[in-house]
Formats: C-alpha cells, structure tokens, sequence
C-alpha cells in the first residue's frame, strides 16, 4: 500500500500539475489532498478543476473554509476581517469559487481522515492537527502536545500539514508527519512538496518528495489572471512567498501589529528593508529530491 499526500497547493496550478505527474510515476495506491487547495495563488478554480481530473479524498484546511466564510459572511468577529480592503485577493478567490459552482465540494470536505489498514498502524490525516486547522505540527510540536492529542483522537500515526515545511517526529509509538507544501514552500527550496508513506513490514516508511516546477508560469499567473491587481497588497505579498520561499505574510501583519502600523504599501517596503537578508532569491533545482528525512 502506497498512499500519497499532498496539501497547500494554494492556487498554483504548475505547481500542481507537476506533483500530480510524479505521482503517476509513483503507482501510487491512494491520493489524499489534505487541505488549502485554493488561495493565496491565483488558480484556485484551475486548481480545483484539476483535481476533479484523478480520485482522491479531501480534508478541509483553513485557506478552503475562508471560502464559505467570505460567501456567507460567516465569522466569530463583530467586523468580520475578510471586509477589510487589505484582503481583497481572498474575496476575489472566494467569489471566483462560488460563481464556478465549487463551493458545496468544500463544504462535503471533512476535518480529518483516518485510514485503516490490517496489519497497519493507524493513520490520522487532518491540515493542522485532529483538533484545529490552524494548530500546525512541526519543531514547535512538544510530547505534551502529542500525548493530548493522541488521548483525544487515537492513532498510530498523524499527518498534518499547514506551516509549509516538512517534518518528521517519533516519540515512543507515535509518529508525527507533515506534508510540506505544494504551493507555497516555507523552507527556502521552492519545489513542489509532498509526502509518499509506504506501508512495509507492518510500518509506515515516509518518503518526502520534493519536486521542480515552472515557477516562472506560477509567478506570471498572478498578473495575467488580473488576481494582482484586483487582490492589492496582499495578493503581492503572496506573491513575493511564492517568489523566495520564505513566509512573510505572518510576520508582517504581527510586525504592523506590534508597532501600530498601517497594513499598507510604504509598511510593506520598510519591513523588506529591515529584513533585506530574508530576501535573497533561492536556488533554482532542476531534480526530483526524494528522502526518508525532510
């Protein structure tokens, strides 16, 4: 059994289109996309369509539950944040889903997936982790953590997604995985990512695939789709993400936050100038890399 999991494509379509072709190579038995399939990037209907394309399982992320929020003006908040002009790229992906037709297939989509096989280890697939979408698994992961979670929702093994970075962790019987991201790598190397777990011998045996795109298609899709224009800063933002594989979305809205700043261009070009060395382009690969370790 052979099962691959993908997450946080994103709306990068090349980047999509690449991983769904090594996985054809792989002879794979089992495909799980587990979550953010659209936003951020420019493509999220593209995206969604080519999924439509191979039989796969779908749990839900953040980015995709964001959708049905922003159409149904759905939110814990007094004034809902998604009214704010600083994200209009969310509600341009958001409206672009719903005038396709595709938000019901995002709202079918289950908050986690648990695969049972005999002779296996159990497996729980959710984006962040079983009890949230956005409580990301990664170094910050401590055993307390682990032990909660797996007390509250037992397995063998949990695979989560959401930060953009791979991991591997193993405490006793447990196993803790994260997928990386196809999409939007935050790690410094700007290859498609996904994860391959083999099961062997009664273990689970990961492969962490890294693979090349057309970064160059991904990157012009934000101005020829009009998403740039129409999504302002933050779809920029995004963009220069996708550009040096590095997040700075998050910190620049805490950065703003902290100071009291406006979320706006002028703020935009004094945190890159303060953090110029987190701006360095990253080096182009031209391979497929595929290791047991992240």
């Amino acid at each position: 059994m052979r099962i691959a999991i993908l997450a946080d494509v994103h709306a990068n379509l090349p980047a999509l289109e690449a991983v769904l072709e090594d996985i054809e190579r792989q002879r794979v038995d089992r495909v799980i996309v587990n979550g953010d399939t659209v936003n951020r990037g420019p493509e999220s209907v593209g995206v969604m369509h080519a999924l439509e394309g191979i039989e796969h399982d779908a749990v839900m992320g953040n980015h995709d539950d964001v959708m049905l929020m922003v159409v149904e003006r759905r939110d814990v908040d007094v004034d809902p944040w998604y009214l704010d002009p600083f994200w209009r790229s969310t509600r341009r992906a958001a409206e672009e889903v719903e005038r396709h037709g595709l938000l019901e297939r995002i709202r079918s989509m289950p908050l986690s997936l648990r695969v049972e096989e005999p002779g296996a280890p159990s497996l729980l697939v959710a984006h962040g982790t079983p009890r949230h979408y956005r409580e990301g698994i990664g170094p910050q992961t401590t055993p307390e953590v682990i032990s909660e979670i797996t007390e509250e929702h037992p397995a063998d093994v949990l695979v989560g997604s959401h930060t953009h970075r791979p991991y591997l962790a193993r405490w006793g019987r447990y196993t803790v995985l994260n997928t990386g991201s196809v999409g939007a790598s935050f790690t410094g190397d700007p290859r498609a990512h996904y994860l391959i777990l083999t099961l062997r011998q009664g273990r689970w045996h990961p492969e962490f695939r890294r693979v090349p795109y057309d970064r160059q298609r991904a990157l012009d899709a934000y101005e020829r789709t009009g998403y740039l224009a129409a999504g302002g800063l933050s779809a920029a933002i995004f963009r220069e993400e996708l550009r040096h594989a590095r997040s700075y979305m998050v910190p620049f809205l805490m950065w703003c936050e902290e100071e009291k700043l406006e979320r706006n261009e002028t703020m935009w070009s004094e945190y890159r100038r303060m953090r110029a060395s987190r701006f360095q382009l990253p080096p182009e690969h031209t391979t497929v890399r595929a290791s047991e370790e992240p």
